[in-house]
């Protein structure tokens, strides 16, 4: 499939974006933590751009290919952390809005809340709203998988 936009920038979407990635750059969360967010929210929404992307810039950020294969199987990987865990089943949880979701349940939040304080807690659900956000752009324009934003 060919990319249906040749040039979609507009230089008000792009600065409120760069806004939005400085809030959440600027809460104090590990910047590894927030590519395993984004890696794992688009894998959720089979994002290949993203998953591209995510993948190269968590390794930018010191990421190790054994961590980065295993995140589709955090559950099952000793690799994580308690509180990369907790944000993992977050963005699952906030990612997967199919009918009939259970969404992000009592428990989910509560493991985010006692790993995370209120800032970093924001600045995580703000990255899994902006990498949905970029998974369904990528969707509806058909945006390919390596190629450099």
């Amino acid at each position: 499939m060919e990319a249906r936009m040749k040039n979609p920038a507009n230089p008000d979407v792009t600065t409120a974006i760069q806004h939005l990635f400085k809030a959440v750059h600027s809460s104090g969360v590990d910047p590894r933590l927030l590519e395993l967010v984004h890696l794992r929210a688009s894998q959720v929404n089979g994002c290949s751009p993203c998953v591209f992307a995510g993948v190269a810039s968590a390794k930018k950020h010191g990421e190790t290919d054994e961590r980065l294969h295993s995140v589709v199987a955090w559950r099952e990987a000793p690799f994580f952390s308690d509180a990369e865990r907790a944000a993992l089943a977050l963005t699952e949880a906030a990612t997967r809005i199919q009918d009939g979701a259970p969404g992000v349940t009592d428990e989910i939040w509560d493991d985010a809340t006692a790993n995370f304080d209120d800032k970093q807690l924001s600045a995580i659900i703000l990255n899994i709203a902006l990498t949905n956000f970029f998974n369904r752009i990528n969707r509806t324009i058909r945006e390919p998988a390596g190629k450099a934003w």
